[in-house]
């Protein structure tokens, strides 16, 4: 593939190409003999049309643009890295190398203007970044992942908002940044200083509240860095791994294996945060996009260090999503595959275990049904941010327990209306049996009043009967003259 538009191929100028490149917004532009030049866009590394570049014609376009004592520093290190700038057009970081005998380039653009920490579409809990008082903070990610334009996002912000002085120690510089609430003082290897561990040392000197080591390549600068961690500086550095375990394996592994006990502690003690950075292209294909492994400073985190248990680090992050706003590579990758951000097919390309982040994004996809997007309405946080589909998760999880727990009081409640509807039917039979009873005893009742009413009534007529005898026996007694005066009087 090859671009519409290029430079004149007869003659090629470095300043024409630059500027080309910073037209087709190329994050890079590689120049190498009987090639002709080739520019890194969205990833992708596309030649231009045109004559390929000549050996000597190219050795004389870089050599014209070297110092003096860059041009001895190439002689004895066979490569050199320097910063150069087009005014209105751009800084770039170069680099100058020889390959088969031949000299090659590799040019890095660094605009004047570089993206905030929103504009550049990361967590918003990187922002709690600025706040730290001391300790360290590692940057890390392959080449062209975004390191440098997030440390220079992050510095900016402390400028923008802490009343400090930041000393920055960098090979070469690249962004420019200005004095604003803070103070800057920036150093390039080489030019200002020898050597980055030098410059760290010297650093200590300079009253600094933020210190910036471009990049920690041996274990003198290393050393130098954990030290000035420790002595009550913020320290942001720069290493290139892909993960948070990666990079504490890398630190530990700098220093000779009886310091390792030592280093791990040292580095339980300091370490802030782990910022692991990976460039993903967008899937409406307009550039790309960071994905975000974010490692903290919790207790938990601190133990593992300390013990050696670097193992454990991947399954902590990702448990420590709602407390600490940890996520592990997969679950920013997993965000932004859920986000429409990137295609699922980039992300398993670029996850380092593919198969448990096709797990994960089937598992989302599955309980989400139709996979919308999660966020509250007029939010504009990044889409990286896995925190956003763990508290959606989150949210799922608790419905389908306040499911679960409902279903189970209705069956509990559907059980008490059973048990107590079979009470009732048995209440039932048993008051219909008393009801015949009582029916029962009504007849007998009525046949015992029945009978108790005849007696009665016999009973009256024979004491009726008595009665009117005794009238009878009373009345003959008269009538005779008995001297007794019937049979009941009295002699």
């Amino acid at each position: 593939m090859t671009t519409s538009k290029s430079p004149a191929a007869a003659v090629y100028q470095i300043d024409d190409l630059l500027r080309f490149m910073v037209q087709k917004e190329a994050s890079d532009l590689h120049l190498k003999p009987m090639r002709p030049p080739l520019l890194r866009l969205n990833g992708r590394l596309i030649p231009l049309k045109g004559a390929p570049l000549a050996p000597d014609h190219l050795e004389g376009l870089l050599r014209g643009l070297l110092t003096e004592r860059q041009l001895h520093s190439l002689q004895d290190n066979l490569a050199v890295e320097f910063g150069y700038s087009l005014k209105g057009v751009s800084r770039f970081r170069g680099t100058v190398f020889f390959q088969r005998g031949t000299l090659g380039a590799c040019f890095r653009r660094v605009p004047f203007v570089f993206p905030t920490l929103d504009e550049w579409g990361l967590p918003d809990v990187l922002k709690e970044v600025i706040h730290l008082k001391q300790g360290l903070v590692l940057i890390t990610g392959p080449t062209g992942s975004g390191k440098s334009s997030t440390l220079a996002a992050l510095l900016r912000l402390i400028l923008e908002t802490r009343l400090v002085h930041i000393v920055t120690i960098e090979d070469p510089i690249e962004f420019l940044l200005s004095d604003v609430k803070g103070a800057v003082t920036q150093r390039e290897v080489g030019a200002d200083t020898p050597t980055f561990a030098m410059a760290l040392r010297n650093a200590l000197r300079q009253d600094p509240d933020v210190i910036m080591v471009g990049e920690n390549r041996d274990l003198e600068t290393m050393s130098t860095t954990l030290t000035a961690a420790e002595t009550g500086h913020l320290v942001l550095t720069t290493l290139h791994t892909n993960n948070a375990a990666q990079t504490i394996d890398r630190i530990i592994d700098m220093f000779p294996s009886g310091q390792h006990a030592q280093v791990r502690q040292q580095l339980s003690e300091v370490l802030r945060a782990v910022i692991s950075l990976q460039l993903v292209e967008r899937a409406d294909g307009q550039g790309r996009v960071a994905a975000v492994e974010i490692l903290r400073d919790s207790p938990r985190i601190r133990k593992l260090i300390k013990e050696g248990n670097i193992t454990e680090l991947h399954e902590e992050m990702e448990k420590s999503v709602s407390y600490y706003s940890m996520q592990s590579m997969n679950q920013s990758l997993a965000a932004l595959v859920i986000n429409g951000t990137i295609r699922k097919e980039t992300a398993l390309e670029i996850s380092s275990s593919p198969s448990d982040l096709d797990l994960m994004m089937r598992k989302f996809f599955f309980s989400a049904g139709a996979g919308d997007a999660p966020g509250s309405e007029g939010e504009m946080p990044s889409d990286a941010d896995y925190s956003r589909i763990h508290r959606l998760l989150e949210i799922e999880r608790h419905y389908e327990d306040l499911q679960a727990r409902h279903d189970q009081e209705v069956q509990e409640r559907e059980q008490q209306i059973r048990q107590l509807q079979e009470e009732l039917q048995q209440q039932r039979e048993a008051a219909g049996s008393w009801e015949e009873k009582l029916q029962a005893g009504e007849v007998e009742r009525k046949k015992l009043a029945r009978t108790v009413e005849a007696l009665r009534t016999e009973y009256e007529t024979k004491i009726e009967r008595l009665q009117s005898r005794i009238r009878e026996l009373s009345s003959e007694g008269a009538g005779t003259g008995s001297s007794r005066g019937g049979i009941f009087r009295r002699s």
